[in-house]
């Protein structure tokens, strides 16, 4: 499982130009699904991204949880982040997970998210999304449930 987390002063996912979610200050959150994962695996991410202590504190120092700052989340599904590049210049997508299963812990993750985070927006599964952000910082991190 992979989350590409960008800590966010604003973002929003629209579809057929209508915006389906939205937030302020918090995580926009890529979601790449491989097929060997599993809700085991999703809790571990799920607990170490909403960990992750990248706000700055009174004293510049990122030392602050999403929880800390009233951070929000906006979750999107993303198959791409399994693109293989190894071969020719087309990606190619086998290790991405299975539909069913991606839907699936996409699914379970915002809903452990919303255990904890008062404020979870999502997008769209399967659906050609047109997602924008405002980057702050930048400041962005890779999860990657194989390095965790």
């Amino acid at each position: 499982m992979k989350f590409v987390i960008q800590r966010v002063s604003s973002a929003f996912v629209a579809v057929d130009g209508n915006m389906i979610g939205k937030i302020d200050k918090g995580f926009m959150v890529l979601i790449g699904v491989s097929n060997s994962d599993t809700k085991e695996i999703a809790d571990k991410m799920i607990k170490k991204m909403i960990g992750l202590r990248i706000f700055e504190d009174e004293n510049g120092k990122t030392n602050l949880a999403l929880a800390d700052v009233d951070g929000s989340l906006l979750l999107i599904s993303q198959f791409t982040l399994y693109a293989n590049c190894k071969k020719g210049n087309r990606p190619s997508f086998i290790e991405a997970g299975a539909p069913a299963l991606a839907e699936e812990l996409y699914e379970y993750i915002i809903s452990k998210c919303k255990e904890s985070i008062p404020v979870v927006e999502k997008g769209s599964f399967g659906a050609d999304m047109k997602v924008s952000l405002v980057n702050d910082g930048p400041f962005t991190v890779v999860l990657d449930s194989e390095q965790l």
